[in-house]
């Protein structure tokens, strides 16, 4: 892939979130790539660094991943310096991030998604139960990487998990536990990629899943027929820009044994490390790391 002269490059990553480690290290990825092509490329931490020398560069490359990364405030502070910086704007970055507003949209836009509601008390597993059917997940509204987030099959499951999600959200949401199986599509300038199934031995994909165990099965591309693919490809690009989304991204979804798709959420800041999905599927397609990198870098002209 050619390299332009695109200037001096701040890698946003690290940040204060639940997710800071799993960030650092797509951070780590992303710099290397792009010091290898010979870019001006500079890792810079929030959580250490002053955000101010921004200034001096020519783009960022957001690699912070959960809170004030994913949800509109890192987007809020590049916009005020006018850098132009990848992934969504700072509306869709925060949409992206609130499960309750995003599955809204997709719900008055008949974009089909699990059954879902609020929860404020310890005390709301027969309204949740009820509504959502057992088992259901529950989940902090705004976190990523399947932090805090636990099947409930009981009102003792219910209590203890919405206190550790409350932990990290003051707005719990719960979800209809769909059955079948996971996967996700990653979506690069508006292009869906190929999708990979995702075939964890823990019950769901959860935290441990996605970056401890070595024993997940992705199978790239999935074995889905062409058909269900167009329609897979068309809903997961529907939910992606009703929201806003644009640069890049990846849509996480559920097929079940009626061939239904349910679209579980966005990720409007992938992770970009060895166990991560966007360069799995890149790669299929013959898209290099390093490439994929640059690509995703060129989208910051938005």
């Amino acid at each position: 892939m050619e390299v332009r002269d695109i200037g001096k490059v701040a890698v946003l990553m690290g940040g204060t979130s639940n997710e800071r480690e799993i960030s650092l290290e797509s951070g780590k990825a992303v710099l290397e790539a792009l010091l290898r092509k010979n870019i001006a490329a500079v890792a810079i931490d929030p959580k250490t660094d002053n955000l101010n020398q921004l200034k001096f560069f020519n783009r960022a490359f957001i690699c912070l991943h959960g809170k004030d990364g994913e949800d509109g405030e890192i987007q809020r502070f590049l916009e005020a310096l006018n850098l132009p910086y990848t992934g969504s704007d700072i509306i869709s970055s925060s949409l992206g991030m609130d499960k309750i507003r995003s599955k809204t949209i997709w719900k008055s836009k008949r974009i089909s998604t699990p059954n879902f509601m609020q929860v404020n008390h310890i005390d709301d597993f027969e309204k949740a139960s009820n509504y959502c059917g057992l088992p259901f997940f529950i989940k902090p509204a705004n976190s990523g990487s399947s932090i805090g987030i636990a099947i409930i099959n009981n009102e003792n499951d219910f209590i203890f998990a919405f206190k550790e999600a409350y932990k990290i959200d003051e707005i719990v949401i719960v979800e209809s536990y769909i059955v079948g199986n996971e996967y996700t599509l990653p979506i690069i300038n508006n292009k869906p990629f190929p999708i990979i199934e995702i075939k964890p031995k823990t019950e769901f994909y959860d935290y441990e899943a996605k970056y401890l165990r070595d024993d997940t099965e992705f199978i790239c591309p999935a074995d889905i027929t062409a058909p269900l693919v167009k329609n897979i490809n068309t809903l997961c690009i529907n939910a992606y820009t009703a929201i806003g989304c644009s640069g890049w991204g990846r849509v996480d979804f559920i097929i079940d044994k009626n061939k239904n798709i349910y679209i579980i959420e966005i990720n409007t800041v992938p992770g970009m490390t060895n166990h991560s999905l966007v360069p799995m599927s890149a790669k299929y397609a013959g898209v290099e790391f390093d490439n994929l990198v640059l690509m995703i870098l060129e989208t910051s002209n938005a």
